[in-house]
């Protein structure tokens, strides 16, 4: 064996790993070091790069090959020394050369942090509270009506005033101290009344105006509006109302049933269908309850040390996602920080308790896995490989070509669900106070 370890642990979750490399493997490492250094050395009497290593070492002496041989031994050594110790670090070491001589033993001394270990505590049993699923007609006619709705067509109003849920065209333009101000003026814009799009107090004011009519709105922006150098000050808009719109919404009946689902002839059959979804939504947001309520329970009872460096892999990950959600709306990190106020050290303080709530989580569920001895099939991973392929309209190779030919990461999501489905299983429900 060319590489030899010891662990030895230290309060909380450090501890010293100490590294032996093999004096015949560190002679190897100078040697690969040489050839990659003597490329670019030049003396008196020999070609360049053509130095004899005896001349070399002779020259600039042995150690000035140390470093480069160090570069070329540690990062296998040391994962070579964490396999042997079975010990789970989660920072970068902090590495120190203990014994470093050509001929002899070369040593190092790591101090790690290593993932802590979970004292659990109740699991079993936790109690939930029983839900009956109902579902109302009101519920029903609510969802109806939103499909209603979302069927409506705008119609010109020909006469008459504007009223809360209409559609108005205008023309606006802003100003503060008599001056406009950049960002304030539009044509042609469709804006509709009650949807809180605008400034609060600008659609009030043009309820009860008529078609042609030109409108002063005097509004004052929030403390809080994104664009600082508008914040808490007064504005007037000059409005010019060109058209009022009003919703034409689609008569409720079996006509409308079979426009809106290809599945249906009738009202009462898309009554019937709109029930059964309201019903499943519910059944999922109930279970979904259910594995919450468990979750944050077992996590609560377990007595975890935290390493600061795990929260802060976390936050590091929070921050990602978070930035590919503000991409999706079409904004830069640099735009979402001048518009909240924020910067990137109060947005991860912001996330941090979060992110120490998902990192515990994930810890209680890792150990309760463990001590149950549960396990994750091979015909799980094909079963949930094969749920990927049909939702994403892919053959099963290709979604295993997307994971990098790897499923360990597919494997680690089920060991999390394979547990709280345990969790669940040995839950207590208990009537509902």
């Amino acid at each position: 064996m060319t590489v030899t370890a010891k662990w030895e642990k230290k309060e909380g979750n450090e501890g010293i790993l100490t590294i032996t490399v093999s004096a015949e493997r560190f002679d190897e490492a100078l040697d690969q070091a040489f050839k990659k250094v003597v490329k670019d050395v030049t003396l008196p009497g020999f070609r360049k790069g053509k130095v004899p290593r005896h001349i070399f070492e002779k020259r600039f002496g042995v150690e000035a090959l140390y470093q480069d041989a160090v570069d070329i031994i540690l990062p296998d050594a040391y994962a070579e020394a964490v396999e042997q110790t079975e010990i789970f670090p989660v920072d970068q070491p902090k590495i120190d050369i203990e014994e470093i001589e050509k001929g002899k033993d070369l040593v190092f001394v790591c101090e790690v942090t290593v993932k802590p270990e979970v004292k659990l505590g109740e699991y079993k049993g936790i109690e939930y509270e029983e839900e009956t699923i109902e579902v109302t007609e009101e519920e029903v006619d609510e969802e109806l009506k939103r499909l209603q709705e979302r069927h409506a067509e705008l119609v010109l109003k020909e006469e008459g005033k504007v009223e809360e849920g209409n559609t108005v065209v205008i023309d606006f333009e802003g100003f503060i101290d008599d001056e406009p101000f950049e960002g304030g003026k539009g044509e042609n814009y469709s804006l509709e009344i009650g949807s809180g799009h605008f400034i609060p107090g600008f659609e009030e004011q043009l309820i009860g105006k008529e078609a042609g009519e030109e409108v002063e709105v005097n509004v004052t922006f929030p403390e809080d509006y994104h664009a600082k150098d508008l914040a808490g000050k007064d504005a007037v808009f000059k409005v010019k109302i060109h058209e009022i719109k009003e919703k034409q919404v689609p008569e409720l009946d079996d006509e409308f049933a079979k426009d809106v689902d290809d599945e249906v002839e009738t009202l009462a059959e898309l009554r019937e269908k709109k029930e059964k979804e309201i019903r499943e939504r519910k059944q999922r947001e109930y279970e979904n309850k259910i594995r919450e309520t468990i979750i944050e329970k077992v996590t609560e009872n377990a007595e975890i040390d935290i390493p600061e460096a795990m929260i802060n892999t976390e936050l590091d990950n929070m921050l990602r996602e978070f930035e590919q959600t503000v991409q999706m709306q079409g904004m830069t990190m640099d735009m979402y920080y001048e518009m909240s106020g924020q910067d990137e050290e109060k947005l991860r303080e912001h996330m941090k308790e979060d992110a120490e709530k998902r990192v515990k989580t994930n810890l209680t569920l890792e150990a309760i896995f463990e001590a149950e001895n549960l396990e994750v099939s091979e015909e799980a991973i094909d079963e949930e490989i094969a749920k990927m392929a049909d939702m994403y309209k892919l053959e099963k190779d290709q979604i295993v070509s997307m994971l990098g030919g790897n499923t360990d990461i597919l494997k680690n999501d089920l060991k999390f669900k394979t547990t709280i489905d345990f969790l669940v299983e040995h839950g207590k429900p208990v009537a509902k106070q």
